[in-house]
């Protein structure tokens, strides 16, 4: 505004200032709700633009004046290859969840937005990245959008979890899971609780399963048609379903008020996203609960990420989940056909107990998906 940025809708071509970036439908809307709060009563417009919603209404909502545009990748690249959107008065791109953004799935994406025509060269705009993990590999591609002088700054550890989440691990069959969550459940009344799983199958049928146990749930997938989604959330947020069993789509950056709880039915096949699914509860300062499903023959190969994640946050490392992180492709404990295990959160003194039955090894979960358009 000092420098007299101001909307316009004389023009059929609009040049935002700004331009932010985000994987996921949900976030961007979340990230445009924030900036319509800052813009209130002034001149300065923000519009969004992602897929599930009819391109020629956020065309006109575009058409309307634009200085923020916010977007998903592939709905974004496609306003501008209409000619809809122009770049050269870009003077910030932002890229939330900047880890997930330049992977291999939205890297091409990327590239390709800041290589379109008209926008100004890194060294003539100012870029910002944020997340709350970030690998050394895609900090080092990181710098190929960035200004050669980039700063970087670290608030807490990177890819470390928040230490107002209280963790609990508890070692299961894949057999027993269900009967596990529904014991859960039991104990959180209407207190809100995400239950994360891996396949939008099983979302579902997880989802179907808890309503059929007078558990009010909803659920949000890839897969599910944009206003379901938005309806999901809705219902969350108000508390009319206090249970929403999600895929890795809800797991980054959502902020929702009061989720007391977090379950990974199904651990996600990397650590990162172990981090941003716990880290939808605990925000803001409160104390956050987050409630693990580990199984032996499934999950192995996080064992160590998370021990490491454990002991990083301060929190009490079970003496089962060391011995699966250090004992090769062994047992984790005793081999005995049935062991009673104990995972305790240290802080307010809980322990959870589980009856583990040795099983077949089970394949890996298909992976969770995030939105494109």
């Amino acid at each position: 505004m000092a420098t007299g940025v101001a909307a316009s809708s004389f023009s059929a071509l609009q040049e935002p200032e700004a331009i932010i970036v985000a994987p996921t439908r949900e976030l961007i809307n979340q990230i445009y709700m924030e900036a319509r709060k800052f813009a209130f009563g002034t001149v300065v417009r923000p519009a969004v633009v992602y897929g599930g919603v009819n391109t020629a209404h956020q065309i006109r909502e575009l058409s309307r004046g634009c200085n923020v545009l916010c977007g998903t990748p592939g709905r974004l690249l496609d306003i501008i290859a209409r000619g809809k959107v122009g770049l050269s008065k870009v003077q910030y791109l932002v890229l939330d969840e900047a880890d997930r953004m330049l992977d291999m799935g939205f890297e091409p994406d990327m590239r390709r937005l800041v290589g379109s025509p008209g926008m100004p060269s890194k060294e003539n705009r100012q870029t910002l990245m944020f997340s709350a993990t970030y690998p050394e590999d895609i900090q080092r591609m990181a710098a190929d959008f960035l200004k050669t002088d980039y700063l970087f700054l670290a608030v807490g550890v990177v890819g470390g979890a928040c230490s107002d989440v209280e963790q609990t691990f508890i070692q299961v069959t894949k057999f027993s899971k269900r009967e596990q969550l529904m014991d859960f459940l039991k104990t959180t009344g209407t207190e809100r609780t995400m239950v994360f799983v891996e396949t939008k199958r099983q979302a579902d049928f997880i989802a179907t399963t808890l309503c059929q146990e007078k558990f009010p749930t909803t659920s949000i997938h890839g897969d599910r048609e944009q206003r379901e989604r938005e309806q999901a959330l809705a219902d969350f947020r108000s508390g009319k379903c206090p249970v929403l069993v999600a895929t890795s789509v809800a797991a980054r950056g959502l902020d929702i008020p009061d989720v007391q709880h977090v379950v990974n039915y199904d651990l996600p096949s990397n650590i990162d996203d172990y981090v941003h699914r716990i880290g939808r509860t605990g925000r803001c300062g409160n104390i956050g609960r987050a409630v693990s499903f580990y199984d032996p023959d499934v999950d192995r190969e996080l064992a160590r990420a998370l021990v490491s994640i454990l002991s990083k946050a301060q929190q009490e490392v079970p003496s089962w989940l060391e011995e699966c992180a250090f004992s090769g492709s062994g047992p984790c404990a005793s081999s005995s056909p049935m062991k009673t295990f104990s995972a305790t959160d240290s802080r307010k003194g809980r322990s959870f107990q589980e009856n583990t039955v040795q099983n077949p090894p089970a394949a890996q979960a298909a992976a969770a998906e995030d939105d494109w358009e």
